[in-house]
């Protein structure tokens, strides 16, 4: 089995892809990241994602974005109840490219050729590093800027959800096993990971259950 280190939320998406990893014959490494986000809830149900899904390890590490702030989930701006028009302001800047950056450093240190991560580009909130053509970009900096791109098999980025819906997401999960009520997507989650059930990621959830036809395991407050 192949080593992959599979970027892990503890978001809804993120589970899936560590599930869909896993099925795809990798030794997935769970990596999570604690920026300076909200609430650390999310990390909580990384842990628990990683654990339920049988990740060969899990490992946390810290990048501390609220420091230079810029967004509502790492400064004092108000999360939004809807997105609105434009990239909203629950973007945190350069967020992918340093998480992808963290899990191509530990992919180097484990000898893994592929990184998974559960960019989207059909339902989510216009965060431009979730775009195809962002994650093109990624691989080929990948290849060019490590020791493992010019002297070994190269490095593969892989973003398997990138053009299903949520729905779409939600069966995946479903087929794989993924226990969706471990997860936590929402952007003002309170200690103990309930949901608010009014911002933009909860909205996004909300509706891939619903348009899925399966019954929404989140826990609300």
């Amino acid at each position: 089995m192949k080593n992959a280190v599979v970027l892990v939320s503890g978001g809804m998406d993120s589970a899936v892809v560590l599930a869909m990893a896993k099925a795809q014959g990798f030794t997935p490494y769970a990596l999570s990241v604690q920026y300076g986000q909200r609430h650390t809830s999310e990390l909580d149900a990384a842990a628990r994602v990683a654990a339920e899904l049988g990740a060969a390890a899990h490992k946390t590490v810290n990048v501390d974005l609220r420091s230079i702030g810029g967004s509502a989930l790492t400064d004092d701006i108000d999360v939004p109840e809807a997105g609105g028009d434009g990239i909203p302001v629950t973007y945190v800047p350069a967020r992918n490219t340093i998480m992808l950056s963290v899990a191509l450093g530990w992919a180097e240190v484990l000898g893994a050729a592929d990184i998974f991560c559960g960019v989207n580009a059909v339902d989510y909130s216009g965060y431009p590093d979730c775009r195809p053509a962002f994650i093109e970009a990624f691989q080929a900096l990948a290849n060019l800027a490590t020791k493992a791109g010019v002297e070994g098999a190269g490095i593969r980025v892989h973003a398997p959800l990138q053009f299903m819906s949520k729905a779409d997401i939600v069966r995946e999960g479903v087929a794989l096993g993924v226990d969706f009520g471990s997860t936590v997507s929402c952007y003002n989650a309170d200690a103990d990971g309930k949901a608010c059930g009014h911002c933009d990621a909860c909205r996004l959830r909300a509706a891939g259950f619903a348009d899925a036809g399966v019954p929404d395991p989140t826990h609300y407050v």
